[in-house]
């Protein structure tokens, strides 16, 4: 057999990202963050008991063949209310309702429901927030162990780009 120089092979091969089970994210209807409804959510209900709300939302994502996104953070975040807002955009909102079940854990200031995260192997600090655990739920599996704070400056990209960034993950 003839052996392949790694030069030769795919680079999407040695990609860690979304890429290989990317559906084309929606196009926004903003440009720039200032496009954004103010004032920016607060999405994470800092009372819930988050245990049983990723649980809920786990077992609704496997009954109906979606994958569960889980969204780590807290109401103190620019970074995650930027994201929360953009995610709230009829387009995207619509988009990750069509692929996603999505559940919002509110980590404190890196104190708080850290369960959620140590569930999927994910322990010690949080590297920054937004963090988006993305699951599949029929394994329980998370599939983003490598990038899942990718948008914990979701400040220093477009619109465009955390679209983008969510959509590499559909199934």
């Amino acid at each position: 057999m003839k052996r392949r120089s790694l030069l030769t092979l795919p680079l999407a091969l040695f990609t860690a990202g979304p890429a290989l089970a990317a559906r084309p994210a929606p196009r926004l209807s903003i440009r720039s963050f200032a496009e954004l409804k103010t004032p920016l959510p607060l999405p994470y209900d800092e009372g819930a008991d988050a245990t049983a709300a990723v649980d809920a939302a786990r077992r609704k994502a496997r009954r109906e063949g979606k994958r569960l996104l889980i969204d780590l953070g807290g109401n103190w975040c620019p970074d995650c209310r930027i994201l929360a807002g953009t995610m709230a955009l009829p387009e995207l909102d619509r988009f990750l309702n069509a692929y996603f079940v999505t559940v919002m854990v509110d980590v404190g200031r890196f104190d708080r429901n850290l369960q959620i995260p140590a569930r999927y192997g994910i322990t010690g600090r949080l590297p920054g927030v937004p963090a988006l655990l993305v699951i599949d739920a029929r394994t329980d599996k998370l599939l983003n162990p490598n990038n899942f704070s990718a948008l914990s400056n979701a400040r220093g990209m477009s619109p465009q780009a955390l679209a983008d960034w969510i959509a590499g993950w559909a199934a």
